[in-house]
C-alpha cells in the first residue's frame, strides 16, 4: 500500500474529489487507484478565510510497475504496511493477579490479561458505570455526594466524566493497541485517524462497560465497591492484597498487583507511605475552568467558517510561560460541554469538564492551570502535596457557602480585582450552583497572579479570551498527582517486588491514552514480556 501525506482539502471534499487529487498529482488514471483509506485528518485554520482540511490516506495501484514509478516522482508518497489488530498470545501464572482500580489504566491492563487466559481480579471502590452516574446526577443536582462513588471514583475512572480526549504527544506502538480496542469495544471508528481524536462521556460509558464485559467472558473477575485497602509482603514480595467491600475485609493470596488507583485515592498515598513504599512529591498545577459560548469560540477560531458543519466545535491549546519561569496553560478543553462538579470528599470543591461526543452545549470550557512544585507546599512531608491541594479545595467550599456551590467570577473582574456581582452573556454550566467569590479566598496568591499575566496573552493569540463576560470557575485541583509512586526499569516498585505502580494516579501518565498505554505495559511485565 501506498500513504500520500499532507493533502490540503477543501471542507466539502469527498473520497471522488480525493482520488481525482491524487490521479492528476501521480498522472495515472483514477480507476488505477484502489481501496482509498484515511489514516489522518486535521484542521488547517491557519488562513480565516480559507480554512482546510490536510489528509494522509492509504490507497493500492493497479498495477505495481506504476507504483514504482510515482513514488519516485513525488516526496509525499512512500510505501505503508498498515497496522493489524493483535490479541497478545496466552501465558501462565502461578497465582491470578489483582488490579487495582478500574480507570483507563487498570481496565487495559486487566484487558490484556484476561486475553493472556490468566483471569485477572480487578478491585474498583466505585461502582459500574449506570450506578456511577446516578451518584454522579445525584450530587450534581441535590449535592448528595458518596465519597466512594463519583467523578474521580468508578467504572472508567475520572476519564468517563471528561470529554474523552485521546490525543498524546507519546509515540508508541502501544497507541494503535489503544485505538483499535476502543473501537472494538463500540467507541467510533473516526477515533482512528482523526488529528485529535474524542469520544465524549456518553459514548465511553458504553465502551468501559463492554471492554468489562470481555474480561468478564474470558475468566476475568470485576469486583465494585471493593476499596483496596492493604497488601502483605514476603521477604520483600507481594503475597496478598486485600479489600474492603460491605465493611468486610477480604484477603486475595496473589504474588501481582498492578495499582492503577488514580490520581484521587489519597488514602493508598497513605498506605503506601505508612509501609515504607518509595514515594517522590512531583510537580502539578492547580488554577480555575473559563468559560465561552461555543459560538464565539467557533467565531475566534474559524471566522466566517465558524458554522460550517463539517468543522464541528472549535477546540484550542493554549501556554506561556511567565517572566520567574512558571508555567500557564490550558488542559482537557472541552468543547460544546460543561464544568462538572467532581469533588471526591466532603466540604471541598472540585472542577473538571465535560463533553458528550456531539460537543452541542452552549458554552466551551477548559482548566486554565498554573505549575506548582514542591517548592511551593508547606512543610516537608511527602504527601504535602495533598494537603496543598485540600486546603484550596475545603477554602473554596466555605467561600461558596458551604453547601457545595462553586466559586465563580467574571473575567473582567478577575483582572480588575473587584468582586462579581452578575453574569454578563455568559453563563456558567456548574451544577447544583455558583457563588459569586474573588479567587483570593481560595487559591495561592502565586496562581492568581499567574492567571492575571496569562489571560491577556491567550486574548492575543484568540480573540474570545478578551470577552470580560467569560466565566472563571474554581478551583481545578486534579490534573495529575502529587505523588509518584517510584519503579524501576522492571516497572515494579523499588520497595516490594510485584508491586506494579500504574497509570496517572501513580505518576506515570498524563491522560486516557498515555493511562491505558502504561497499564498495557505493566501487564505485559506482569507477564514477563
Amino acid at each position: 500500500m501506498l500513504k500520500y501525506t499532507d493533502i490540503s482539502a477543501p471542507l466539502d471534499y469527498d473520497e471522488k474529489w480525493l482520488i481525482n487529487y491524487i490521479a492528476e498529482k501521480l498522472k495515472i488514471k483514477a480507476t488505477e487507484i484502489k481501496d482509498l483509506t484515511l489514516l489522518k485528518k486535521s484542521v488547517d485554520a491557519r488562513k480565516k478565510s480559507d480554512i482546510r482540511f490536510v489528509l494522509t490516506v492509504g490507497f493500492e495501484i493497479a498495477d505495481s510497475k506504476s507504483a514504482k514509478a510515482v513514488i519516485r516522482q513525488n516526496k509525499k508518497l512512500s510505501y505503508y504496511t498498515p497496522q493489524k489488530y493483535m490479541s497478545p498470545k496466552a501465558g501462565m501464572l502461578t497465582q491470578r493477579p489483582v488490579v487495582v482500580g478500574f480507570g483507563p489504566a487498570g481496565m487495559f491492563a486487566a484487558l490484556y490479561l484476561a486475553q493472556c487466559g490468566v483471569k485477572p481480579i480487578v478491585l474498583e471502590r466505585g461502582d459500574d458505570a449506570d450506578t456511577r452516574l446516578e451518584k454522579v446526577r445525584l450530587f450534581h443536582t441535590k449535592g448528595i455526594l458518596d465519597e466512594e462513588c463519583n467523578v474521580q471514583f468508578g467504572e472508567g475512572g475520572a476519564g468517563t466524566f471528561s470529554d474523552g480526549k485521546l490525543n498524546t504527544g507519546v509515540n508508541s506502538p502501544l497507541s494503535f493497541t489503544v485505538f483499535s480496542e476502543l473501537v472494538r469495544h463500540g467507541a467510533p471508528s473516526e477515533i482512528m485517524y482523526n488529528a485529535k481524536p474524542h469520544i465524549g462521556t456518553d459514548k465511553l460509558c458504553e465502551t468501559v462497560k463492554n471492554i468489562r464485559k470481555e474480561i468478564i467472558s474470558l475468566g476475568g473477575e470485576v469486583i465494585f465497591g471493593a476499596r483496596f485497602c492493604n497488601f502483605t509482603l514476603k521477604d520483600g514480595k507481594i503475597c496478598s492484597a486485600a479489600f474492603i467491600k460491605d465493611n468486610t475485609e477480604h484477603i486475595i493470596d496473589t504474588d501481582r498487583i498492578i495499582l492503577a488507583c488514580g490520581h484521587s485515592a489519597r488514602d493508598v498515598f497513605y498506605l503506601m507511605r505508612n509501609n515504607g513504599v518509595a514515594l517522590e512529591a512531583k510537580n502539578f498545577s492547580v488554577g480555575m475552568r473559563i468559560e465561552h459560548t461555543q459560538e464565539e469560540l467557533n467565531r475566534s477560531m474559524y471566522g466566517d467558517f465558524y458554522n460550517h458543519p463539517k468543522l464541528g466545535a472549535a477546540d484550542y491549546k493554549l501556554a506561556v510561560h511567565l517572566p520567574d519561569g512558571r508555567g500557564v496553560y490550558s488542559f482537557c478543553m472541552c468543547p460544546g460541554g460543561t464544568v462538572v462538579a467532581s469533588s471526591s470528599e466532603k466540604e471541598t470543591i472540585v472542577t473538571n469538564g465535560m463533553s458528550n461526543f456531539a460537543r452541542d452545549g452552549k458554552n466551551a470550557n477548559s482548566a486554565l492551570l498554573v505549575s506548582v512544585t514542591p517548592a511551593d507546599f508547606d512543610g516537608a512531608e511527602i504527601t504535602a502535596g495533598i494537603d496543598f491541594q485540600r486546603k484550596i479545595e475545603h477554602a473554596a467550599y466555605i467561600a461558596a457557602g458551604a453547601n457545595y456551590s462553586a466559586p465563580a467570577t467574571l473575567v473582567g473582574d478577575f483582572l480588575d480585582r473587584k468582586q462579581s456581582t452578575s453574569f454578563g452573556s455568559i453563563k456558567p454550566t456548574y451544577a447544583p450552583n455558583t457563588a459569586f467569590v474573588r479567587p483570593e479566598e481560595y487559591l495561592p496568591e502565586f496562581a492568581c497572579d499567574a492567571l492575571r499575566y496569562a489571560i491577556p496573552c491567550f486574548g492575543k493569540k484568540i480573540s474570545c479570551f478578551n470577552n470580560r463576560d467569560a466565566v472563571l470557575t474554581g478551583p481545578e485541583t486534579r490534573s495529575s498527582s502529587p505523588i509518584r509512586i517510584v519503579r524501576g526499569d522492571n516497572l515494579q516498585s523499588i520497595s516490594a517486588a510485584g508491586l506494579y505502580p500504574c497509570g496517572e494516579g501513580a505518576g506515570y501518565a498524563g491522560g486516557i491514552v498515555t493511562a491505558a498505554i502504561d497499564g498495557i505495559k505493566c501487564a505485559m511485565a506482569v507477564m514477563g514480556r
